[in-house]
């Protein structure tokens, strides 16, 4: 594709993440517009693009991916959604950011990356701690060698306040949480695969919702074919703010990354030492959610494989599956496709 021409963008889904990446799309990325965006909810799209100034609104996914003008697509639709949408995409020939899961099984999964690799488009998913200064730094230390051999690795997520468990899907700890840690370790580790997984969770937060298949706290101890030995985990009300961490432990130093203040100014007040925090993980990770789709454009036009692949994230949906399954059973799971 030409480096001239200006990258004409379309967003599906204009929800949170949506308007998010919509905004990026629109005011962040050199060379690219957001030139369209499609919605099903009644008057979704419609707002967006008022805010935006975009011309072409749809409320068919559809409609959008068979626009000739555009020659790209932003998913941030329900997680559900995002397989077929891929496909769909891939064969109408536009590239692909899909955000996190880009599927919720291993045979979609499989699909979006055939589909994809068959209508030779760009295919990249929102994994944005690979696009995280610290995190990407540390992948780079560990790569050059400059804590030996990964021993120990840990990633977590806690999230600032839980949001109407009733209307969460199942599994969701493991799919659209924890699947952002997944791919991490495996980021911090490379070269490295998961082969086993042992889950301890439960609903701590709103346990009247353990029963319908909901769950707000987990621990996940991952074993790597390298031998290490990592520990995901997450949470749904850290009370203080939004939390990304992680830590890789080598044979000849340590790494640690991610931070929950929202600046490096402490107070020093006669009721003790306070700092603020972020509440959104759009303001705590802002610049990496920004570098990755600026990542995505450089790729379209480039056709070079982004760093957050499909593959990457049929890696990490393999964690999480079989993070459900030892769940389920109460014992450790092979990962699906592991090696002895």
């Amino acid at each position: 594709m030409s480096t001239s021409k200006t990258l004409r963008l379309g967003l599906i889904g204009a929800g949170r993440m949506g308007s998010f990446h919509g905004l990026t799309a629109a005011r962040h990325i050199p060379g690219a517009c957001l030139a369209a965006i499609a919605d099903p909810t009644p008057g979704q799209a419609a707002r967006l693009a008022a805010e935006l100034d975009v011309q072409k609104v749809y409320t068919d996914p559809q409609q959008l991916l068979d626009d000739p003008d555009i020659d790209a697509v932003l998913i941030a639709a329900p997680a559900r959604s995002h397989a077929e949408l891929v496909i769909n995409a891939a064969r109408a020939g536009k590239g692909v950011f899909c955000e996190k899961p880009m599927a919720i099984t291993l045979d979609e999964a499989d699909r979006a990356i055939a589909a994809a690799a068959d209508a030779r488009v760009t295919l990249q998913v929102g994994f944005n701690r690979r696009f995280a200064r610290s995190f990407r730094t540390a992948h780079l230390d560990v790569v050059a060698g400059r804590i030996g051999t990964p021993q120990l690795l840990r990633s977590l997520t806690r999230d600032p306040a839980l949001n109407n468990p009733a209307a969460s899907p199942q599994w969701v700890i493991f799919l659209e949480t924890l699947i952002h840690d997944f791919d991490t370790l495996r980021y911090l580790n490379p070269g490295a695969e998961a082969v086993e997984v042992f889950v301890m969770a439960d609903a701590l937060i709103a346990p009247a919702y353990k029963d319908k298949g909901f769950l707000d706290t987990a621990v996940v101890t991952i074993r790597f074919d390298n031998g290490a030995i990592a520990t995901a985990e997450a949470n749904f009300q850290a009370v203080y703010g939004y939390d990304v961490r992680g830590e890789v432990f080598g044979s000849a130093g340590m790494l640690t990354m991610g931070n929950v203040n929202d600046s490096d100014l402490l107070r020093y007040l006669a009721n003790g030492v306070q700092a603020d925090t972020q509440r959104m993980d759009t303001d705590l990770l802002r610049d990496a959610y920004v570098a990755e789709l600026n990542h995505f454009v450089s790729c379209v036009r480039s056709g070079e494989k982004p760093l957050a692949s499909g593959e990457d994230a049929r890696a990490a949906l393999a964690i999480a599956r079989a993070c459900i399954e030892s769940f389920q059973l109460g014992k450790p799971v092979r990962v699906q496709g592991a090696h002895s």
